[in-house]
């Protein structure tokens, strides 16, 4: 066996206290807008925030179905994908083909050279790219949700915007460098510093996983100010050139999927920027990053449609064509089933997005938990749409395209989709983080009312104080989870219209449920108190059920919308009604788990397999992994590497 290798000389020594601090600071605190999934969580359903479905101005839907037009033409002709799987790089034709037809530009305001994109339109744009590429689809995402525009549109000054903007609408790339070798969603242990020299700040340090960073013009990069006279230090944003003396991109990485990505490792040595380059004051960093992908996480699910959308298409055609036992695999039960699956939950999955997006457009709800729910949801969705397709397919979905065109079959990349989806469950913030990011802004109105209770920290006076207030808030709030709606059959009667499917059932649900789920994290805090936190089991499924009655009502009310809009309200509600079903099956499995589980067996398992009891087991096979640290060292310093950055002109 060998010797375990030694900790990166850079780590920061951190707290679990700390380390909690620093993400609690970086939090929006306040809400000042209303928010449905927030009050979904509280019991309360509120469908008067979702319903009637809010709609694009007309001249936004008219702008944007113009440039879907001109999206469409250049994907369906200049987009090859089968080239950008094989080589695995995006050719400079394309981006460049994508940079005149303003792509770049789609969230930028038309005043600073953009397209000035609705949220709604940006993301149907990002879906259709996505369908064709998904690494262009990735590059746009990186470039417009996270990267330089976004930060600049929310906490940039007017220098800024005017400097940098224009730039990012037509010719510039950007990136957003945050990850470290060893530093993934626990920024307290941030290494990277910018230390303030007269006007500039001096960057030091290594950033992995930089998505665009190989050919990035500008850079949006997290970095860690010292405390000192006249800065108050903290975790900053600036916007760096990405071709200043001292940057190097020593690596571009290679995937399991996402193949053409231009994703790297960007080393930074006594690297100058401007202060004039920083975005906001010092110690914002994250909080900006935050607040950035409070709309920036609603890119993935968008491509995750796209992905649903296709899976669709190829699952129709191939199961009409493909016959076992005389008659088409579509209408054998177990295939049929697959197929269900795929179409009631892309009709689910685009009535999320598109109504999170349009509420982001609108601006008059606070949708931090939509946006993160829509991400959760849809990165988790689309894998499994993804390989049920791959299923339905047989051998020919474990096949690559490639090989099926070599030998005379049509060239369809299932498996490809399935490893190019793959990412999107840990890409801007992992299932497990978003599931303990999503939790702790559903229990933000008992922290607020009862979080010195738990804290041990706080004196006898501040419980004292603290168990009044929260004597109070749950004298006037249990009551009210106990009867609602949802148990008078004629509630929401609306969307049961003559000729359709019932969907007021589903809703009446939703309602119940939602209390139900009130009162369950209401009990688990009783129970656990400040041990709350570490129950991540029993948060995640919370979560996963408050996605569930999301997802359940944008269907509803999606399917409402389309009745009154389009030809096809009919088919609507009908797919809605079979996502409902299959959907409260899912949440009711939850609910039994949230007290019927192994999380404490596991737990036990775990610390058996950390101190050595199971290594046994392992016996029998060999470990093809090669040598090596199993996290680089990244200590600052000059590079020895070639830089492999190559901007695009």
């Amino acid at each position: 066996m060998s010797a375990p290798s030694p900790a990166p000389q850079h780590q920061a020594k951190v707290s679990e206290r700390e380390a909690r601090q620093v993400a609690e600071a970086a939090r929006e605190q306040d809400w000042r807008k209303p928010s449905f999934a927030k009050e979904l969580f509280l019991g309360r359903f509120r469908i008067d925030l979702i319903h009637p479905h809010p709609l694009p101005a007309d001249e936004d839907a008219q702008r944007g179905e113009e440039f879907l037009a001109k999206l469409r033409d250049f994907c369906e002709t200049e987009i090859d994908s089968a080239r950008i799987e094989r080589e695995a790089r995006i050719p400079d034709e394309t981006i460049n083909g994508l940079k005149e037809l303003g792509a770049l530009g789609m969230k930028i305001d038309t005043k600073y050279g953009g397209l000035g994109l609705t949220q709604v339109y940006y993301n149907k744009s990002l879906a259709l790219v996505g369908s064709a590429s998904p690494a262009l689809g990735a590059l746009l995402s990186a470039h417009q949700s996270i990267g330089v525009p976004q930060p600049l549109k929310l906490f940039g000054t007017q220098e800024q915007r005017d400097e940098f903007l224009p730039r990012c609408a037509r010719t510039d790339i950007s990136a957003f460098l945050l990850t470290e070798p060893d530093v993934g969603s626990d920024p307290a242990r941030l290494a990277t510093t910018a230390v303030p020299d007269g006007d500039d700040y001096v960057l030091d340090g290594v950033k992995l996983w930089t998505t665009n960073g190989v050919v990035a013009d500008l850079l949006v990069v997290m970095a860690r100010v010292p405390r000192s006279e006249g800065h108050r230090g903290g975790i900053t944003a600036f916007v760096v050139e990405a071709a200043a003396e001292g940057i190097t991109v020593e690596n571009r990485n290679a995937f399991m999927g996402l193949r053409g990505l231009e994703n790297g490792v960007t080393r930074f040595h006594q690297v100058r920027v401007p202060a004039a380059n920083r975005i906001g004051p010092e110690g914002a960093g994250l909080k900006i990053a935050l607040t950035t992908l409070n709309t920036g996480r609603l890119s993935l699910p968008a491509m995750c449609v796209g992905a649903g959308k296709w899976s669709l298409k190829i699952a129709r055609e191939w199961s009409a064509e493909r016959e076992q036992w005389g008659k088409p695999v579509a209408f054998h039960e177990a295939v049929g089933a697959k197929i269900s699956f795929i179409a009631a939950t892309t009709f689910a999955l685009e009535a999320v997005v598109d109504l999170s997006s349009q509420m982001a457009d609108e601006d008059r709800n606070d949708i931090r938990i939509e946006a993160a729910l829509a991400k959760l949801y849809g990165s988790e969705m689309g894998c499994l749409m993804a390989d049920e397709l791959v299923q339905i397919r047989g051998g020919r979905g474990f096949e690559t395209a490639e090989s099926l065109a070599a030998r005379g079959e049509r060239a369809v990349p299932a498996e490809q989709v399935l490893r190019d989806l793959r990412i999107n469950r840990i890409f801007e913030g992992s299932t497990e983080i978003m599931h303990l990011l999503i939790a702790r802004e559903a229990v933000d109105a008992h922290l607020s009312v009862a979080g010195d209770l738990i804290d041990p920290d706080k004196s006898l006076t501040d419980k004292a104080k603290a168990g009044a207030k929260a004597g109070g808030f749950y004298a006037r709030w249990l009551p009210k989870l106990v009867a609602g709606p949802g148990q008078l059959p004629r509630s929401y009667a609306e969307f049961h219209p003559e000729g359709h499917r019932d969907l007021s059932p589903h809703l009446r649900y939703v309602e119940r449920s939602a209390r139900k789920l009130a009162r369950s994290t209401f009990y688990a805090m009783s129970r656990w108190q400040g041990r709350m936190e570490t129950k991540q089991g029993f948060l995640g499924r919370i979560v996963d059920i408050g996605a569930e009655l999301f997802a359940m009502s944008a269907a509803c009310v999606r399917a409402e919308l389309l009745r009154t809009t389009e030809d096809h309200g009919r088919e609507a509600y009908q797919l809605a009604d079979v996502f409902c079903r299959q959907a409260r099956i899912r949440a009711d499995e939850l609910f039994d788990r949230l007290w019927t589980n192994t999380d404490d067996v596991d737990h036990k398992v775990v610390k058996g397999v950390l101190g050595g009891a199971y290594t046994w087991l392992e016996q029998g096979v060999v470990d093809p992994s090669g040598e090596g640290p199993w996290i680089a060292d990244a200590s600052p310093g000059p590079s020895k590497r070639e830089n492999v950055h190559r901007p695009i002109r």
